[in-house]
């Protein structure tokens, strides 16, 4: 059993002090940390900017890596929905200042407003696969395991082809892009097969929030790449 599956199996398991949610007050709970999440990093990219192009390199990434595994760890180890708050945030935070350095080079390149159109399509999708999921869970009851393995294979793939053949990054922005926005209705079904908690509302925030950090920036990778064909001609 991997990670993943080990993390979806005890949210299974309700405490002896949890207190069950109602359908809709569970569901405003998982939307609003989403939405947390993803208000919390368009403020960063705002205010940060550039500034954290100044940052080093090294550091950020070590901080990065650190502070994404112990909030991954706090999240899905942990009852109590305050720990698992918590460990939202280290996840979110350091995605918040990853995505500044992004942004800004896109900023900096002149390509600002494909950052808008990558907004507007991550939000069209991820709606569009939440009332999917909502509408056929028997079609999303059945990809996870379809998932995991063409998302393994893409990244496996993906770091062959960065090497040998870097023209062909797009191809593969779009099949990610589909995995993820699969992704999206896939974990959203899964959120409403666990006991409605508010603990499990936000572990399970935790994961939709990274399909949709994942499609915003394959999104906005194909658009750059077909924006950068388009100023070449």
């Amino acid at each position: 059993m991997n990670l993943t599956e080990s993390r979806r199996e005890k949210r299974m398991i309700l405490p002896m002090d949890a207190t069950i949610l109602d359908d809709r007050t569970y569901n405003l709970a998982l939307g609003g940390c989403i939405i947390y999440g993803l208000v919390l990093n368009i403020v960063m990219c705002a205010m940060l900017g550039n500034r954290m192009m100044r940052v080093n390199p090294l550091f950020l990434i070590i901080g990065y890596f650190v502070c994404v595994i112990v909030g991954t760890l706090m999240s899905s180890k942990s009852d109590n929905p305050v720990i698992s708050f918590v460990g939202y945030n280290l996840i979110v935070v350091p995605v918040g200042l990853v995505l500044s350095i992004t942004i800004s080079a896109y900023v900096m390149a002149g390509a600002g407003v494909l950052i808008f159109r990558a907004i507007i399509l991550t939000a069209a999708s991820a709606i569009t696969m939440i009332v999917l999921s909502i509408t056929f869970p028997d079609f999303f009851s059945k990809l996870g395991g379809i998932l995991f393995a063409a998302l393994l294979g893409l990244v496996v793939v993906e770091l062959i082809m960065w090497f040998f053949f870097p023209a062909a990054q797009e191809i593969f922005a779009v099949i990610g892009a589909a995995i993820f926005a699969l992704y999206i209705g896939y974990d959203y079904w899964r959120a409403q097969q666990y006991p409605k908690t508010l603990d499990n509302a936000i572990d399970s925030a935790v994961d939709i929030y990274l399909d949709i950090i994942n499609l915003f920036l394959r999104i906005l990778r194909i658009l750059g790449s077909r924006g950068g064909s388009s100023r070449r001609r």
